[in-house]
């Protein structure tokens, strides 16, 4: 990410490993962070409680929490009241956790919140490799919408060139979990499962789970998450 001191940057916040670092790239590329989390009545309550963490420690100059409840919309795993898949990760088809248009949902709202902030910034923790085949977190997707940015908007319309940030998007979850502790940051303030249990501790079995540990064993570093099950 290139510096950007005294810019305003937009950061997706998820509270989730990815967009940690997505936060704290900004923060050491000198940038103003306006934090969005959305708080869309997903099953992952304690995610919020890790984003509130997270914009604390980047300093963030504010943290929106934007309630949306896409449980009306049903039709994902973290949405519906349909079971988190614990088989292990595959590629060959796009998981029931794939919440449906999620991430082209929470970029309009932070193009609408950048527009409103007069910033032009925009960065969203999406990557391409080790994830789990969303459609919504491939390159294709973030060129297609930072183009649909400058039709959408009235600064487009002026002239404004909204750029979309993807720092992760060709990293594997080794380089970012490598990237968290080159940052400094703590990734234990990171959540990412998708099916905690009851007393707030990471299932160690969803493919987030399986995910996130291979990323630290794959980069030597020790995993700080506390799982119910070991991974």
């Amino acid at each position: 990410m290139q510096m950007m001191h005294g810019k305003t940057m937009i950061v997706l916040l998820s509270g989730g490993l990815d967009s940690m670092v997505c936060a704290g790239l900004a923060r050491e590329a000198g940038a103003r962070i306006v934090a969005l989390t959305v708080d869309y009545n997903q099953r992952h309550r304690v995610e919020l409680e890790s984003a509130a963490r997270i914009a604390a420690a980047v300093g963030a100059a504010e943290h929106i929490v934007l309630p949306l409840d896409l449980r009306r919309f049903g039709g994902s795993a973290l949405t519906d009241d349909i079971a988190v898949p614990k088989e292990g990760v595959s590629q060959d088809d796009i998981p029931v956790t794939y919440v449906p248009a999620r991430n082209l949902i929470f970029l309009s709202l932070t193009l609408g919140l950048a527009e409103a902030r007069l910033a032009q910034d925009i960065a969203i923790g999406v990557n391409a490799l080790d994830y789990s085949g969303y459609p919504d977190c491939r390159p294709e997707f973030i060129a297609g919408f930072e183009a649909l940015a400058r039709l959408a908007t009235r600064d487009g319309d002026k002239g404004v060139d909204f750029k979309i940030h993807a720092p992760l998007q060709h990293m594997t979850k080794a380089d970012i979990a490598a990237e968290a502790a080159r940052l400094g940051m703590d990734a234990g303030m990171s959540w990412s499962c998708y099916d905690p249990t009851p007393a707030g501790l990471h299932c160690g079995q969803c493919d987030s789970c399986r995910l996130r540990h291979k990323g630290f064993v794959d980069a030597g570093l020790a995993d700080p998450t506390r799982y119910a099950v070991a991974v």
